[in-house]
């Protein structure tokens, strides 16, 4: 049977991929997935555990000749973010992604593609499905809520794995190698709000097109919060025209940059013309302002009914636009030790105002332990200060960098052989399982790879298949000459 990726394919990579694709895979929707991987291990004829939470463990033997040679464990997330378009009616929890290709680029029409980390998946499943590979002793980890906090690594048995090395297959640039990566939290805060009876025309704003991307990733790419930029409007509005606010929201997952809130406020039906007026010119000041670095952004506003609404006590809005104002966003401070990379940041994913409260959802990440305490400190503080409430969960830890690695150093000599030019080692601002495995198998010697990817965690995220099938075909490269470091 034929299948859409197929003229692209190498070893049935793209065909496992696209399979992938069909299944929905959300994080906190993964046990179809998870099953899925079970019914291919079955198939195939390969142990395999699978845990309470879903994680998929399934082992390969040493091809004759690699008996002795150190067993590697590859490993990969089965969850992906689910994002998608104002305009897409897609479901995630029911539909198959709709793929197409943008020149050499895989993009799903809409949506996120799920390329983080449904690579690793597709390659764990062509390695097992390849009888004429030649490799050591394989453990092939797929573990599940990578996306959410990482859950899955977390309540992972280990104590039944010998690997000696692990390759990640979680990252996004072909011919880079990572060997370190951020620690990082979840951090939800609340502030309770009041209502107040008040008349007036309803306006609506719509703060769209910006690029979004991942917290960790792309957090110095200078892409803006669209959050704090819908926080902007309100705050120079209201030097305006007088009104009040009914609801804000704005971004989907705390580890991706918002793209998109929404906000409606109430004016007297007098004030409503005025106020479409001028938010209009904020809309064409932030567009010049903005054009280098977010040319799609667009901000609209579209005037309602005129009615009676619950708006915000003016108290209550005060202390939301105070937070909102001064709560710390993006990069917080640069590495001392490694040039250009983000040492600590944090990310406002999720906002929502609800009927009674304001809830925050923040991603702090940091290579640093106590400057991440701090952080959680700092907007703890300030919620506190206002009246709110702060909480903290999903903390993992960061992969610290190993000075000495037999696994890194190979990845470097099959590269200069194949490419006859150097890798790049680099360290990561974003999250990997690495800390977590790295804490239950602290004699494991890890690195971290991927083909190139962009845009993920957005519906912009496109996978380079060329790049895709390099890694894969230098990823069977680097487990034949394992045979090299008995």
């Amino acid at each position: 049977m034929s299948y859409f990726l197929e003229p692209y394919d190498y070893k049935k990579v793209l065909y496992y991929f696209e399979e992938l694709t069909k299944i929905p895979h959300g994080s906190g929707n993964v046990k179809a997935i998870s099953d899925y991987l079970v019914a291919f291990a079955e198939e195939q004829g390969v142990r395999y555990v699978q845990d309470e939470a879903l994680n998929v463990v399934m082992f390969k033997d040493a091809t004759p000749g690699y008996e002795s040679a150190p067993a590697v464990m590859i490993q990969g997330h089965m969850d992906m973010v689910c994002e998608k378009n104002a305009d897409s009616t897609h479901d995630f929890l029911t539909d198959a992604l709709e793929l197409r290709m943008v020149g050499d680029d895989l993009m799903a029409n809409g949506t996120t593609l799920g390329g983080d980390d449904g690579v690793a998946v597709a390659y764990a499943m062509a390695l097992i499905a390849d009888k004429e590979a030649k490799h050591p002793a394989l453990e092939l980890v797929i573990t599940t809520e990578e996306e959410t906090g990482m859950d899955g690594a977390k309540a992972l048995d280990m104590s039944g794995l010998k690997a000696s090395y692990l390759i990640n297959v979680d990252s996004e640039d072909e011919g880079v190698v990572l060997c370190s990566c951020a620690g990082g939290m979840r951090q939800t805060c609340t502030l309770p709000l009041e209502r107040v009876a008040e008349q007036g025309v309803a306006v609506k704003l719509s703060l769209t097109g910006l690029f979004g991307g991942h917290s960790g990733a792309e957090i110095d790419k200078n892409r803006v919060n669209s959050v704090y930029a819908m926080t902007r409007v309100l705050f120079e509005l209201r030097d305006r025209v007088e009104y009040s606010l009914l609801d804000f929201n704005g971004g989907l997952k705390d580890n991706a940059i918002p793209r998109e809130a929404f906000a409606t406020v109430v004016a007297e039906s007098a004030d409503a013309a005025l106020l479409k007026k001028e938010i209009e010119e904020l809309a064409a000041k932030y567009k010049e302002e903005l054009a280098s670095i977010e040319p799609g952004f667009s901000l609209t506003a579209t005037v309602g009914a005129a009615d009676t609404y619950n708006v915000l006590h003016p108290v209550s809005f005060e202390k939301l636009l105070f937070f909102l104002m001064q709560a710390p966003n993006g990069i917080q401070r640069m590495s001392g030790d490694i040039k250009g990379l983000v040492e600590s940041s944090l990310n406002l994913g999720i906002f929502e105002v609800k009927e009674n409260e304001a809830e925050f959802n923040f991603s702090l990440r940091s290579s640093s332990k106590t400057y991440k305490y701090f952080m959680r400190d700092k907007v703890e503080y300030l919620i506190d200060f206002l009246g709110g409430e702060s909480a903290t969960h999903s903390e993992y830890p960061a992969w610290e960098y190993r000075r000495e690695s037999k696994l890194r150093e190979l990845f470097r000599e099959v590269y200069m052989d194949l490419y006859h030019s150097e890798p790049k080692m680099e360290a990561i601002h974003a999250g990997l399982e690495c800390g977590l495995i790295a804490e239950k198998m602290p004699d494991l010697d890890m690195i971290s790879i991927g083909p190139n990817m962009r845009d993920i965690h957005t519906p912009q995220e496109a996978l380079n298949l060329p790049s895709t099938i390099r890694m894969y075909q230098f990823l069977e490269k680097l487990l034949e000459r394992m045979k090299d470091h008995e």
